[in-house]
């Protein structure tokens, strides 16, 4: 049988949304590949321990804060490693690499290194997620003043759009996502459809997201470059790990508009939730842009929001 290992990885970002990865020597499994920093978890120590020794020994850094982020498995032929990544929030010190070939800063979107060892491949496309996701409500705002928010937030930099309008009929749904995919287009923003691959495809979005009741029923993955879920239970999100999904929203944490008198997870429930989990997870419920500090350390990629997300206009 193939023992497990856990192992605990960092990703540590530069201001500049980079992030750090380290070719591994010669004389070690998969030489020549490239991975994130980090180590094996010794007997007694959590995880998050594990990563501060490790890159203190690694790269002489002294970790301040580290948050939890994704948790997934590879079986090698030497062993079956279960990696828990952490986002490397407060660090301090200066690099100096004492077990790697080579380090270098790299961008999610355009990898100038490589090959990746096979664990860290897939972290790569999560890093590509953003860390904030706006949700529309044209059918209850308008979708000419819709459209203007928008347009105001893309200049702002929002970079995910979910097109989420279950009262729309496909018609007018498709109008609607083909207008937000081509004033999204030029900001370089992902847009997902909500419920509709068939309209996803057809307007040219990136990707769907599934409603939690259309993710119960799915037998197999959609044909999208990205498609993410709505989750509010653990086996909800387990079902969407199952599936291959790019990423799941969960909530409530807070009281919403939306949604008055349902219950919530406040950010214990969440992190409780989401824990080990192998893709991305966006918090979502009454959060605003100050609780994106908090929903990571809890253990969220980012923030979901409707109202929030948009300048009143």
């Amino acid at each position: 049988m193939t023992k497990r290992v856990d192992v605990a990885a960092g990703v540590i970002t530069r201001t500049d949304g980079r992030f750090l990865l380290g070719q591994r020597a010669p004389g070690t499994f998969y030489a020549g590949y490239w991975e994130f920093p980090g180590g094996k978890v010794e007997p007694g120590e959590s995880p998050a321990d594990a990563l501060i020794r490790e890159l203190d020994e690694e790269l002489g850094i002294r970790v301040r804060k580290v948050r939890p982020w994704l948790t997934r498995e590879h079986v090698y032929e030497h062993a079956h490693v279960r990696l828990h990544f952490f986002d490397v929030a407060e660090w301090e010190g200066e690099l100096q690499d004492h077990v790697h070939s080579a380090l270098s800063w790299e961008r999610s979107d355009a990898q100038g290194v490589g090959p990746m060892l096979p664990a860290n491949g897939p972290i790569l496309k999560s890093l590509r997620l953003p860390r904030w996701m706006g949700i529309t409500h044209a059918a209850e705002i308008g979708v000419a003043r819709q459209l203007s928010q928008i347009d105001d937030a893309l200049k702002q930099d929002l970079k995910l759009i979910q097109v989420r309008e279950p009262s729309m009929s496909a018609a007018d749904l498709t109008a609607f996502a083909g207008e937000v995919v081509r004033v999204a287009r030029p900001h370089g923003a992902l847009v997902m459809v909500n419920g509709d691959a068939d309209i996803a495809c057809e307007v040219g979005a990136d990707g769907v997201h599934l409603p939690a009741a259309q993710l119960r029923t799915l037998s197999v993955r959609p044909e999208c470059d990205w498609v993410g879920a709505s989750c509010h239970t653990r086996a909800e999100l387990e079902c969407a790990a199952a599936r291959g999904l790019d990423y799941a929203v969960l909530g409530a944490v807070f009281p919403t508009a939306t949604h008055p008198g349902q219950a919530t997870l406040g950010w214990g429930g969440f992190g409780e939730l989401v824990r080990g989990l192998p893709m991305p997870v966006f918090a979502l419920g009454g959060l605003a842009r100050a609780d994106m500090d908090d929903a990571r350390d809890a253990g969220a990629h980012g923030v979901a929001a409707i109202r929030g997300s948009w300048i009143q206009s």
